[in-house]
């Protein structure tokens, strides 16, 4: 079973939402927070990032920055920008992008789930992020950026979702970058209990996005459970804010790489070496790739079309049979000198969501000398990686749209 609880959110005011919901924490830096806060003091950056209150050389990790996030909060509460259900609710989500719709359940799940491998994940996470993100949770006493997750497409579920759309959302804006984003807030207990039921017929989740948040989810009950001598497993701090997607209805874009240099090659030398394991040809357009095992090569303004070669992948393994692998197991390590995605400074990544114009711009500017195109990651593969124990290569995938915070936030002491 798939544990789902209705919890009271706190939610930004209808007519206000818009300009209360902001990007996830970890999309832009402080920089770009600021300047996008710049003139609204109820942005909820204020909240995910509030280092933008203090002056650049500040440390966003202090504990100054992390109460000043819940001065922020409690003071969008105080002030009735944000209202707080009288009644645990679900709340359903609506993302619609170019036309594309995505639906998912804003509930509680279970950290003991998540622990158990029941909520299942396919990517490292580094222990200073998720200490950030559970030093945040703790001062601010709040989650208040939710996990964005998956589950394997559910007719049942489908239909309890269908059912709530019909009806017009309580929150309903576009955002500055043409997503609308609506809001629906679930209290009737008949479709509560139905959606409990639904869930509870899957046997597993995916996270889809934020591992360092689930992560941190899981420190925080530690700590607290640790503190708590009357701990009982019912404490609202035993479960985290997450949006629940059917896996069918998720957008992968790709995710591309640029790299500084030739580590000594000239582009003759490296695309020699390159055709061991890469069918090449030059082409007239920007390559994006259409199908796996194709990637695009960008260096000295002209662009390359490579095609992996039979047998230089493993295809039935989960992990190496992906593309941003077979990239790097085939020319960033052994031509480029790149071993260590997470490490090597000399090679950047690029969201799909910027496009190909933008790894031709990067290159053209002198900042990278090379860049690749990749087709995206397969919600299916993803899944697989998960299912077999597996971890992703680094920056395997972009999701597109973005979930905002400060739609619905989950606050500790309930």
């Amino acid at each position: 079973m798939s544990i789902v609880k209705p919890f009271r959110g706190l939610r930004a005011r209808p007519e206000l939402a818009s300009k209360v919901a902001c990007p996830p924490y970890d999309v832009l830096s402080s920089k770009e927070a600021r300047q996008l806060a710049a003139g609204n003091p109820i942005s909820f950056l204020h909240v995910n990032k509030s280092e933008i209150d203090f002056d650049d050389k500040s440390n966003p990790y202090s504990d100054e920055v992390y109460r000043k996030a819940a001065e922020n909060l409690k003071k969008l509460e105080n002030d009735g920008v944000m209202i707080r259900d009288p009644k645990p609710c679900f709340y359903l989500y609506r993302l619609t992008m170019d036309g594309r719709r995505q639906t998912g359940l804003v509930a509680l799940s279970s950290v003991d789930e998540y622990d158990a491998g029941k909520i299942k994940k396919h990517e490292h996470t580094r222990p200073e992020k998720v200490d950030d993100r559970a030093n945040h949770i703790l001062i601010v006493n709040a989650q208040v950026g939710p996990i964005f997750s998956t589950f394997k497409q559910s007719s049942e579920i489908d239909g309890v979702f269908n059912n709530i759309q019909a009806i017009r959302p309580d929150v309903d804006f576009v955002s500055d970058d043409k997503i609308r984003h609506e809001l629906w807030v679930v209290s009737d207990d008949n479709t509560i209990s139905e959606i409990e039921n639904a869930f509870g017929k899957l046997p597993f989740m995916y996270i889809a996005d934020g591992h360092h948040r689930s992560e941190a989810a899981s420190e925080v009950r530690r700590r607290l459970r640790e503190k708590n001598k009357s701990h009982s497993g019912k404490e609202i701090y035993n479960y985290f804010l997450n949006v629940i997607f059917s896996h069918n209805q998720l957008h992968i874009m790709p995710y591309n790489r640029v790299v500084k240099d030739l580590n000594g090659l000239n582009i003759d030398t490296l695309l020699k070496k390159a055709s061991e394991k890469f069918e090449m040809a030059p082409s007239n357009s920007p390559v994006e790739p259409n199908q796996p095992r194709i990637f695009g090569l960008y260096c000295d303004k002209k662009w390359y079309n490579l095609l992996s070669r039979p047998k230089s992948f493993d295809s039935d393994h989960p992990t190496r049979s992906l593309d941003s692998s077979i990239l790097s197991e085939n020319l960033l390590a052994p031509i480029l000198g790149i071993n260590n995605l997470r490490t090597d400074k000399r090679i950047d990544f690029i969201g799909g969501i910027r496009g190909i114009s933008e790894l031709v711009k990067l290159v053209d500017s002198g900042d990278f000398k090379i860049a690749f195109s990749l087709f995206p990651t397969t919600i299916e593969q993803l899944m697989n990686v998960a299912d077999r124990g597996e971890v992703m290569p680094p920056k395997s995938t972009w999701f597109e749209p973005k979930l905002r915070d400060g739609m619905v936030v989950n606050i500790l002491n309930d």
